[in-house]
C-alpha cells in the first residue's frame, strides 16, 4: 500500500506532539511482525530560523555565522514531522520507550542556510530485531527539484519477541576493533542537555534534569544522542559531499566528561577514567565522489 502523502503549512509543535505520544503510548502493545504505512509528511517553502541555528552551533561546536547548515541540522528540522508520524494513533509503537539506536546521513552538496528547502518524512519500515521492533524513518530535503540532503533513523521498541535474544554481533568491518587516536576530551556542563533541548525543540525530560531523568530510571540527565553526534562531527570535519553513519551505543551522563577518538574517517566518543572503556558512540565519515 502506498502511503498517503500530506502537505503541511507548517511545522508542529514538538511539546503538543511529544506529549500526545506519551498519552498514547500506554494503550499500544506491539507485537512481532507489526507492520504500518502511514503518511508522508511535506513541507514545501521551509525557511531556517537563523536565530535557532546559531543556538545549535553553539551548543555543538559548529562554526557560527557562516551561510551554510551543518550536516546534522536537517535533522532537526524533520524532527517534528518525524515524532508527529510516530505519536499518531495508527502508529503501532510507543512513543515512550523508542531509542534512536543509528542515523545515516548522506549529504550530496552544501545547503545554504539562507535557502528555501522542501522537507519530506515517512517511516519506510517495521522490522523485527532481536530486542522488539525498529522502526527506519527517512526524512529528505529537497532544493529544487533534487534531493540535496536525506538520512535514515533507526527507532527500537523493546517488547516481547517469542525468541531468546541473542548476543550482538561483532564488529565486520575490517579494522573495527583497533582503538582509534585519542584526540579531545570534553568536560560536559550539567545544562548540556537544556541548551540542546532550547535550540533543538527536543525537550525530552531525560535530558533537562536529574530529577525528570530519574522518573525514566537513570541517575542523571543523559545528553541528547544527536548532540553527541553533532559534537563528534563539529570535531572531526565533514567534506561538501559526505556520508555518515552514526550509532548509538551507551547514554552520556551529565555533567560528565568523555574522550573523542578518531582516525580521520572512523570517529568514537567514550567514556575516560575508571569508564574509558565504556563506549557512547561510534561512526564512520566517507566523502562522496561522483
Amino acid at each position: 500500500m502506498t502511503a498517503v502523502t500530506t502537505t503541511l503549512s507548517s511545522s508542529p509543535a514538538l511539546v503538543p506532539v511529544l506529549a500526545r505520544g506519551a498519552l498514547r503510548s500506554p494503550f499500544k502493545r506491539p507485537q512481532p511482525g507489526v507492520d504500518f504505512t502511514g503518511a508522508r509528511l511535506v513541507l514545501p517553502g521551509l525557511r531556517v530560523d537563523l536565530t535557532r541555528l546559531a543556538a545549535y552551533e553553539r551548543v555543538c561546536g559548529f562554526p557560527t555565522g557562516e551561510d551554510a547548515l551543518p550536516l546534522t541540522y536537517p535533522h532537526v528540522l524533520g524532527f517534528p514531522l518525524a515524532m508527529s508520524l510516530m505519536s499518531g494513533r495508527d502508529f503501532p509503537l510507543p512513543l515512550l520507550g523508542l531509542v534512536h539506536t543509528s542515523i545515516d546521513i548522506t549529504r550530496y552538496r552544501p545547503l545554504a542556510a539562507a535557502g528555501t528547502y522542501e522537507l519530506a518524512v515517512h517511516v519506510d519500515r517495521l522490522a523485527p530485531h532481536r530486542r522488539g521492533t525498529e522502526a527506519f524513518v527517512v526524512t529528505r530535503l529537497r532544493e529544487g527539484d533534487a534531493v540535496a540532503w536525506e538520512s535514515t533513523s533507526t527507532y527500537l521498541a523493546r517488547h516481547r519477541t517469542g525468541r531468546e535474544p541473542s548476543p550482538p554481533s561483532a564488529p565486520s568491518e575490517p579494522g573495527a576493533s583497533a582503538p582509534l587516536p585519542l584526540l579531545d576530551e570534553w568536560r560536559l556542563a550539567a545544562d548540556v542537555g537544556r541548551r540542546y533541548g532550547a535550540a533543538s525543540g527536543d525537550r525530552n525530560p531525560i535530558h533537562l534534569h536529574p530529577l525528570t531523568a530519574r522518573l525514566f530510571g537513570f541517575p542523571r540527565a543523559i545528553a541528547h544522542g544527536m548532540w553527541t553526534v553533532a559534537r563528534c562531527l563539529a570535531a572531526h570535519g565533514t567534506p561538501p559531499a559526505v556520508r555518515t553513519r552514526a550509532e548509538f551505543r551507551a547514554p552520556v551522563l551529565l555533567p560528565g566528561t568523555v574522550a573523542f577518538a578518531s582516525d580521520g574517517i572512523r570517529f568514537e566518543l567514550r567514556g575516560t577514567g575508571e569508564a574509558a572503556a565504556r563506549l557512547h558512540v561510534s561512526g564512520r565519515v566517507d566523502r562522496l565522489t561522483f
